[in-house]
């Protein structure tokens, strides 16, 4: 009972860090705009430096750099795309509004739900194992969360979302590490075979939607050096806040 409790407690606290996009909404819109692509910049760090550093040396460890693991990030890679296109099928004359959000945005949405599942996952096991586990293996996800989530906001908003709505969303896909914790602790340690397929294809999420769908929205401005040198600042700072996590 007591491993229930706190593994759910535990995602729950998790998923209010979704929230941490309500700081912004203090934010004036000519203020928010001006730092809208950096979020975009952090997130696209953020996305890479997860997939890389941490999705995929996960999946290695845990079946080998085999064919199997490459061929799940290709899968995850793959059905993004898929996804995407059917999104654009119903989009693709309709430019970016509040009324009428772009696909990326829907697709981070995705991954973020994919990637939060995967985050309840290994809380609700990790607590199987023991309870001093369980709470380090959560501070190390609310460390992970806090950076991640103020990014996905930007890209919410980048994509066309209202603040209150992109909070709200992003709350949404959040939960879904509740759902991820429950699967764990019922399941128990069978939930170990469906870890190392969930990891590499949210890894091809990321790399997917950081690649194909962010990268090119922070080329569509004018040439501008101090932008530019800003971007692959904070994309710089993305991926070594995904190290430092590591390191620590």
């Amino acid at each position: 009972m007591i491993t229930w409790i706190l593994g759910i407690a535990s995602v729950i606290a998790i998923s209010a860090i979704s929230l941490a996009g309500v700081l912004v909404l203090w934010l004036k819109d000519k203020q928010l705009e001006k730092i809208l692509l950096y979020l975009v910049s952090f997130s696209v760090g953020g996305l890479f430096g997860d997939a890389f550093i941490h999705l995929i040396p996960e999946a290695i460890e845990a079946s080998g750099f085999g064919v199997s693991v490459s061929l799940l990030i290709l899968t995850g890679i793959l059905f993004s795309f898929v996804v995407e296109k059917f999104l654009q099928w119903r989009h693709c004359h309709i430019p970016t509004s509040t009324e009428h959000p772009h696909s990326f945005a829907y697709m981070n949405l995705f991954g973020d739900a994919v990637h939060n599942l995967i985050d309840g996952l290994i809380v609700g096991g990790s607590y199987l194992v023991s309870i001093p586990i369980g709470i380090s293996t959560t501070l190390a996800v609310v460390f992970h969360e806090i950076p991640q989530e103020l990014g996905d906001f930007g890209v919410l908003i980048h994509g066309g979302f209202k603040k209150k709505k992109a909070v709200w969303f992003n709350f949404l896909t959040a939960l879904t590490a509740v759902l991820g914790a429950i699967i764990a602790l019922v399941l128990g340690t069978t939930t170990e075979r469906f870890i190392p397929l969930l990891v590499p294809f949210a890894a091809g999420n990321f790399i997917y939607i950081a690649g194909s769908d962010l990268i090119p929205e922070l080329r569509k401005d004018e040439p501008d050096f101090k932008k530019a040198t800003l971007q692959v600042v904070s994309i710089t700072l993305g991926v070594a806040m995904m190290l430092l996590i590591l390191l620590l």
